[in-house]
């Protein structure tokens, strides 16, 4: 979400690391212009052939399967894990949450430029190939750099469809949904990342994996009488989760309804007489290991819970409902599928679903 990120500016880049992206980038296009014979060293991967698709509104045509890969959000980091790809990745940035598990290894493997925002020069040192981003926020002047700094140098760039379709991202704050966000978008995006890298099938056995725990998590839930709400950061303007984004995936899959459904915002900020009064049945906190919230933690926010007057009588509070959940599975990434299984898990535990 984008409170996560910092601010930083952009910077000239210096001639000796330009030279170097731009040699890069033009061996790439001369190996996708060249034999048809698709040999090599990779055969987990297509041959060298140029790929070229829409993505959020812009034509991106990537000439070979990246081999300097950088990702600049925790989400899309972890779906070039999950697909095999560490030893094609030259870095890593902004991260919420320890990696996900059983990716522990492959993680190490790959440099991280910087646990939360990294410079537009800092990532160019990398010498990327490509590069991809989960939030519009990360590739815009405000963030990295906007995706045309890159393109004109070559480097394509990927903007991850769950935060750009259906979705407004003007004005102040993580945008609002123009529709609600489905499960299929993400999908979306390991699939078009394992066409970038020539590596489908492990997209394709990835995809299946979640929607079969989706599938199961959900079944036999009814929770249709359960109310609940998605605390991700911040206690003194807390960033509450409105009815469309990766929340509202969550809630839909189990019947349950969000008390903040009247909201299309990503993540609206209120205040703790709005949550009292809205009083939700569960309350699903963010348990976070960055720090540049306050409140990070599911600790913290549960103790914020537990003492502040506005809150400690809520029944949630005083019933000890909570859900306890990463950044990632509360962003639009494969890992809302988590969000789903601890959710359901947690309803049924605390008899508030079939």
């Amino acid at each position: 979400m984008g409170p996560d990120v910092e601010e930083a500016a952009t910077v000239h880049l210096p001639r000796p690391a330009r030279r170097s992206v731009l040699l890069l980038t033009g061996a790439l296009l001369l190996t996708a212009c060249g034999s048809g014979s698709g040999s090599s060293d990779e055969p987990a991967t297509r041959g060298a052939r140029a790929v070229a698709f829409d993505n959020c509104g812009r034509r991106v045509t990537v000439g070979a399967p990246p081999k300097r890969a950088v990702s600049l959000n925790q989400g899309t980091t972890e779906i070039m894990l999950s697909l095999g790809l560490a030893d094609r990745m030259a870095g890593t940035a902004t991260w919420t949450d320890p990696v996900l598990k059983g990716l522990e290894k492959a993680d190490a493997k790959v440099p991280r430029l910087a646990d939360d925002q990294p410079s537009f020069e800092r990532v160019l040192a990398a010498e990327p190939d490509f590069v991809a981003s989960s939030f519009a926020s990360t590739l815009s002047a405000g963030g990295v750099a906007p995706r045309e700094k890159f393109e004109e140098l070559g480097v394509p760039t990927y903007l991850s469809p769950a935060d750009c379709e259906g979705k407004d991202n003007n004005g102040d704050g993580d945008g609002s949904r123009t529709r609600p966000l489905a499960m299929d978008t993400v999908y979306r995006e390991v699939e078009e990342l394992a066409r970038v890298f020539g590596v489908e099938d492990h997209g394709e056995e990835l995809v299946a994996r979640l929607k079969s725990r989706v599938a199961k998590a959900s079944s036999g839930v009814r929770a249709e009488d359960t109310t609940v709400l998605y605390w991700f950061a911040n206690q003194e303007s807390p960033y509450m989760a409105g009815c469309c984004g990766a929340p509202g995936i969550i809630t839909n899959a189990l019947g349950a309804r969000n008390v903040l459904d009247d909201s299309r915002q990503e993540w609206p900020q209120v205040s703790w007489e709005t949550v009292a009064d809205r009083d939700p049945d569960v309350l699903v906190v963010g348990d976070l290991t960055r720090r540049s919230q306050t409140a990070e933690s599911a600790a913290k926010k549960i103790a914020f819970l537990e003492s502040h007057p506005a809150t400690r009588n809520m029944r949630a509070v005083k019933g000890k409902s909570y859900v306890l959940l990463s950044g990632q599975a509360m962003n639009p990434t494969i890992r809302t599928v988590e969000g789903v299984e601890k959710v359901a898990a947690a309803l049924r535990a605390h008899g508030l679903a079939g």
